[in-house]
């Protein structure tokens, strides 16, 4: 049995994580999968030469380089749980979920699509969190067909949003209420900050908890970006930059549903 690391330079947030958690089911071998977010590093405990595990890394064109294979002493390596990756994935579905409400129903409201597309986000990412809940002990195949489903449903929530960026840009989109837009951003980034402190006193090395410290700081820098665009549409009194912003997380989006779509590579 063998250890093998890599360095996944575009693994920053669960989503990632629960995208290569599927890809790798497809294959034989692999006994252990040990996630480190915050370095990006993946070390995987499996039988044999890594060269499938690395090309179905590749395939998912998240920056991956191999760094090292080493022999591991014994026979015995510790397996996951599946009740603790049940629970992992049922808190990031809920937080995702709870912000996806609350976001867009503050776009709708205040006419942002800035927020709408910030909520959609947070929809797109539990849709990833829910198939692979979904998947965690059925076969390869049925993951598949859920992971592409969800891809699908990904890239039409992009492709919806972008159209209404267009549909607004073109027929000169009324003013969004800037305020209300500055208001929910800032009450989503007020808890995000909290959040991210209150993890950062606990220290804990749990996957989980440093998985959620990256994807937190994430969520910051999008609730800042929707901000300043708010900022802006208050001092330029147009709602260019909402729909710049909007556009910007549908593109997000988009990448994320061509990653997942891209999973149905290299299965059999």
């Amino acid at each position: 049995m063998n250890s093998t690391e890599y360095h996944i330079r575009k693994m920053d947030c669960p989503s990632e994580e629960a995208l290569i958690r599927m890809k790798l089911d497809a294959l034989t071998g692999i006994h252990h999968l040990a996630f480190d977010l915050q370095s990006r590093t993946l070390v995987v405990a499996h039988d044999g030469e890594p060269l499938a595990i690395t090309s179905a890394l590749e395939e998912l064109s998240l920056g991956t380089e191999w760094r090292s294979t080493t022999p591991i002493e014994g026979n015995s390596i510790e397996t996951e749980d599946p009740r603790i990756q049940r629970k992992v994935l049922w808190w990031a579905l809920g937080i995702n979920a709870a912000f996806f409400v609350g976001e867009t129903t503050g776009g709708l409201i205040f006419g942002s699509l800035g927020l709408v597309a910030d909520g959609l986000d947070m929809l797109a990412d539990a849709l990833v969190y829910s198939v692979a809940l979904w998947a965690i002990g059925r076969t390869v195949r049925a993951k598949g067909r859920a992971a592409r489903l969800a891809g699908v449903l990904q890239a039409l929530l992009a492709v919806a949003g972008l159209a209404e960026v267009v549909r607004r840009f073109l027929s000169s989109a009324a003013l969004p209420d800037y305020l209300g837009m500055i208001g929910i951003s800032a009450m989503a980034m007020a808890a995000n900050v909290v959040t991210l402190i209150i993890l950062q006193r606990a220290r804990s090395r749990e996957v989980h908890i440093r998985a959620s410290l990256i994807f937190t700081a994430n969520d910051i820098l999008i609730n800042a970006g929707v901000i300043l665009a708010g900022l802006l549409v208050m001092w330029l009194k147009h709602p260019l930059p909402d729909l710049i912003i909007g556009c910007l997380v549908f593109l997000i989006v988009m990448r994320g549903a061509l990653r997942i779509l891209s999973l149905k590579a290299g299965r059999s």
